[in-house]
């Protein structure tokens, strides 16, 4: 193993913690067996600590996670990646891999303090402290009991312990010890750690003896737990501390921490103990070390070049593969689509003249019923106003008559002329009725047969102007609407007749807009209320109207008069 430091061996405990912790959605068998399969083969590789073949397993498993939008294994994958990466000093690498985690990340998600300790990790071995501080109090938020909280405190005291803040980093790891929740036996080799960490600080700080004193005792603490890695660190500080006081001891202990660096294939730390074994030289005892360290550094520096390329190689073939797979992918299922849209096309082709031929049909059927009840409708209303104005206008008359004929001598002569009188005037109102729902005839003399429409209405105690009629280009205007604006104003007429009592009324034609006709009736008559208009009948003007396209605006108040705009386009 090329690095194994402390502090990621935390950050490996916060992460099978939240494995342990990992609920799965509910997803495809087959899918989700892929995933699984593959971080199994991945987990495998890293326990042999082949790093090149976990890599490349965890970051295929996080390419069929992604596939199904399964964030707790992407996340999962990419913290072990990072792992690897960190491993084998690939810092810049391993923030790379941690940011592309967050986007999964939800809030209070059980991989957060993972993921902020592995960026304290990075940032603290890349110098940079305040942003490694950061990042393991942020991890620290996310720890759910004190145990788990006092990885990222003692962390946080490394940082400030190497930025000279020597009562920080004490203040913490006081503070870790006097809660008690590293005393039970299982955490002797944690607490071995805090102690050793806090001597040195109390050491550097300048308190020599109580320095040593929890340096000796941490020591000692990690002896009887056989932390041999772990008393590797107790070696550096118990060697810096002796340098100056007792070199011999120094000397032996920078030497016992080298054997065990190299028995755990730690490189930074038997690096580190070359250092000062080379530091530590003042009879030129020790130069034999320099090429060690020469030799150590040079090859370190190419392994991890080497590795941070495998890495970089290994992501970029999957992205390749898996860009290559889905144009593959996409590819089938375009020419699978292609085929089934030439299928589908004649299909819809034949199915849309199919339902063509249906639709008109159909239109011509509904037309035809649509027509033939419309033409039954109106011959039923015209019947039905026929026979109201029959018995409302012309039955009491002829009641009347009949009375007349059967009590009087009808021998006499004025008696006679009187009679005679009376069915001339019923005969000239049958007329009338019988004009009024005669067939309109608009193709020659359309403007005649409109002042004939109003003559009858012209009388001594009714007087009715026409104004413009004869300057309406009338040949301009269809049949249809001859038709409907003739009925229209007759049933202005009637309505006067009955209902107004006017004594002037005028009838105005505006041709002065080209594309519409427009009439203004106006009378002097008693007026009306708006319900009383929909009474009177004047609601079927509006209907008429409607059926053109047109509009007919009524404006009345009792004993106020009744106006009426009518808007038709030519």
């Amino acid at each position: 193993m090329l690095r194994s430091p402390i502090y990621i061996l935390f950050a490996l405990i916060l992460l099978i913690s939240c494995q342990e912790k990992k609920e799965f959605k509910a997803l495809p068998d087959n899918a989700k067996k892929e995933v699984s399969d593959l971080q199994k083969k991945a987990i495998d590789q890293l326990e042999k600590t082949n790093f090149n073949s976990a890599f490349y397993y965890f970051n295929k498993s996080n390419i069929a996670a992604q596939a199904i939008q399964d964030s707790a294994d992407v996340i999962y994958n990419l913290i072990q990646m990072a792992y690897i990466q960190q491993t084998n000093g690939d810092y810049y690498g391993s923030k790379e891999t941690l940011t592309a985690s967050l986007p999964y990340l939800k809030k209070k998600d059980i991989y957060s303090a993972s993921i902020n300790n592995f960026f304290g990790i990075a940032n603290k071995e890349l110098s940079i402290y305040e942003d490694a501080i950061r990042y393991y109090k942020e991890a620290l938020k996310d720890c759910e009991d004190e145990i788990s909280k006092n990885g990222p405190l003692n962390n946080i005291a490394v940082v400030y312990v190497k930025q000279e803040n020597y009562d920080k980093a004490i203040t913490i790891l006081e503070s870790i010890l006097k809660k008690g929740t590293l005393d039970d036996a299982s955490l002797k080799q944690n607490k071995a750690r805090v102690i050793d960490n806090l001597g040195y600080a109390y050491f550097k700080k300048g308190m020599t003896e109580k320095g040593l004193e929890l340096m000796t005792q941490g020591y000692d603490l990690r002896k009887q737990s056989n932390d041999f890695y772990g008393s590797l660190e107790s070696n550096l500080h118990l060697a810096e501390f002796h340098k100056k006081t007792t070199p011999d001891k120094s000397q032996k202990l920078a030497l016992d921490a080298y054997h065990i660096a190299t028995k755990f294939k730690s490189i930074d730390e038997r690096l580190k103990a070359l250092s000062f074994l080379i530091s530590n030289n003042p009879d030129g005892k020790n130069d034999h070390f320099i090429e060690k360290f020469i030799f150590l550094n040079d090859s370190i520096t190419k392994i991890r070049n080497n590795y941070k390329n495998k890495f970089a190689k290994i992501r970029y073939d999957s992205k390749k593969e898996k860009e290559e797979n889905q144009h593959l992918r996409v590819e089938k299922v375009e020419n699978l689509l292609a085929l089934q849209k030439i299928k589908y096309q004649r299909l819809l082709f034949i199915s849309g003249i199919i339902l063509l031929i249906i639709a008109i049909a159909l239109i011509t059927r509904y037309f035809r019923i649509k027509n033939k009840n419309e033409k039954i409708k109106a011959a039923h209303d015209t019947e039905t106003l026929i026979a109201k104005k029959i018995h409302d206008e012309l039955a009491n008359d002829v009641f009347h008559l009949l009375t007349f004929a059967q009590t009087q001598p009808l021998s006499k002569e004025p008696t006679k002329e009187n009679l005679l009188q009376k069915l001339d005037d019923i005969y000239i109102r049958i007329r009338g009725i019988s004009r009024e729902y005669s067939d309109i005839d608009t193709k020659t003399d359309f403007e005649l047969k409109l002042k004939d429409l109003f003559a009858p209405y012209n009388s001594s105690q009714t007087n009715i102007i026409l104004t413009k009629i004869d300057d309406v280009n009338w040949a301009e205007i269809n049949e249809t609407k001859k038709v409907i604006l003739y009925r229209v104003l007759q049933e202005l007429m009637v309505n006067m007749k009955k209902h107004s009592e006017a004594s002037l009324v005028l009838i105005k034609f505006d041709i002065n807009d080209p594309k519409k006709l427009i009439i203004d009736y106006v009378d002097n008559g008693k007026g009306s209320t708006q319900a009383r208009i929909i009474k009177n009948g004047l609601q079927n003007i509006e209907n008429r109207i409607k059926t053109i396209d047109g509009s007919i605006v009524f404006t009345t108040e009792p004993n106020k008069g009744f106006k009426a705009k009518i808007t038709l386009p030519k």
